[in-house]
């Protein structure tokens, strides 16, 4: 089993706070890191209907089945029992009661807000990180690797061929689940809507653009993002919001948590494909700004994370607002460095004052190295990086 980082942060919030709550995209491993780090708690799963119902019809009983100890996988299926948990940890006082799991966020969040607050501490568990698997038997060469594959852990625990898994779990969950939860009559739009998504990794957002080629409206497209962003597919990096120059750009770039969903949607069928396809520069900037996230998120920390833009004209791939200090970071795909690759993070210590020795030139080389313009930091290296 590939040891998960968040584990120990789990167990050591465990020990001051009554209830745990993981939240994650389907199949990121959440039910079988929580199961493993608390072992001795009894466990109900609400994706199972007669323990939904259960829950629903009877939640004082419920409760009262699953002991002291409890965890209870996609709770935001009943999210009325919440306020009965609220209830008996009120009453108890004692770390360690619930431990909660979900994958849909926005709603499981909305639910603990409502009833949970400053009773729980709220983690965030995302596919395998590179820092996870890298050094393991499941480790893969070159990065095209990973990118294909993506980092789903049913994937490499199971040794799957990730075409055809990740095939049906778009087929399954991502098409299926998804268009019920917002509704969707016509499967063949919003599949298309997906496929859009995909091909658009790394760009900013046009909402209307891509409701005129798929036949919806500016107010659909937006919500169908809102869902793919509350169920863990897709996630918005915002524009920083400070201004050194005249303009600034308002609107959001678009990312996969997973680089092999990504591949699946846009019907990548073996790695090779990646090396002629148009996004794969694209899809490495995604997978580095994924690990950069998972080295934050898997170690309980939220990261303040931005692109930056001025006049159109350069661009910052990755600003990491680090305690105050911010850390501006250039991603190429390239295995070789060009004097080039300098240009955004010059212009961008220029106008900020930021400093060389703070800024990082991220690429799919093996080298670490510092220059007088940045860091250089080859795909392996991210955790030089701080946190």
């Amino acid at each position: 089993m590939i040891i998960r980082l968040l584990g120990q942060k789990i167990q050591d919030a465990a020990k001051k706070m009554p209830v745990i709550v993981v939240t994650g995209p389907r199949q990121s491993g959440k039910s079988t890191l929580i199961r493993h780090t608390f072992p001795q708690y009894n466990y109900a799963n609400l994706e199972d209907i007669q323990q939904r119902q259960f829950a629903r019809d009877d939640p004082r009983n419920f409760l009262q089945n699953l002991g002291d100890h409890g965890i209870i996988d996609e709770v935001q299926h009943v999210p009325d029992l919440l306020s009965y948990i609220q209830t008996i940890v009120d009453e108890n006082k004692r770390p360690g009661q619930y431990v909660l799991s979900g994958s849909q966020h926005l709603l499981l969040m909305e639910s603990v807000s409502q009833s949970l607050a400053g009773r729980l501490a709220i983690f965030n568990l995302l596919p395998f990180s590179l820092e996870e698997i890298d050094h393991t038997p499941f480790a893969q060469a070159q990065y095209e690797d990973y990118i294909f594959r993506g980092f789903y852990p049913r994937i490499y625990d199971h040794n799957l061929d990730p075409t055809s898994w990740l095939g049906d779990y778009v087929q399954t969950y991502v098409e299926r689940a998804l268009r019920q939860v917002i509704n969707v009559s016509d499967l063949g739009t919003f599949r298309q809507f997906l496929q859009i998504c995909a091909g658009r990794t790394g760009q900013q957002v046009n909402f209307s653009e891509i409701g005129s080629q798929i036949g919806v409206s500016y107010h659909t497209v937006h919500r169908w993002l809102n869902v793919l962003e509350a169920s863990y597919i897709i996630y918005l990096l915002r524009p920083y919001h400070k201004n050194y120059n005249k303009r600034i750009v308002k609107t959001p770039k678009l990312y996969f948590y997973d680089t092999g969903l990504a591949c699946a949607l846009l019907n990548l069928r073996q790695v090779g494909d990646l090396n002629l396809h148009f996004a794969k520069g694209a899809l490495f900037e995604n997978f580095i700004i994924n690990e950069i996230l998972k080295n934050h998120l898997h170690r309980g920390i939220r990261p303040n994370m931005y692109f930056w833009t001025a006049a159109g004209k350069h661009e910052i791939d990755l600003l990491l607002d680090h305690r105050g200090q911010l850390i501006p970071m250039e991603i190429k795909s390239s295995r070789t460095i060009n004097s080039n690759f300098f240009d955004g993070l010059t212009y961008f210590q220029g106008v900020s004052g930021v400093s060389p020795d703070q800024s990082y030139l991220l690429y799919g080389g093996d080298e670490v190295q510092t220059r007088s313009k940045a860091k250089i930091l080859g795909w392996r290296h991210l955790g030089n990086i701080p946190l």
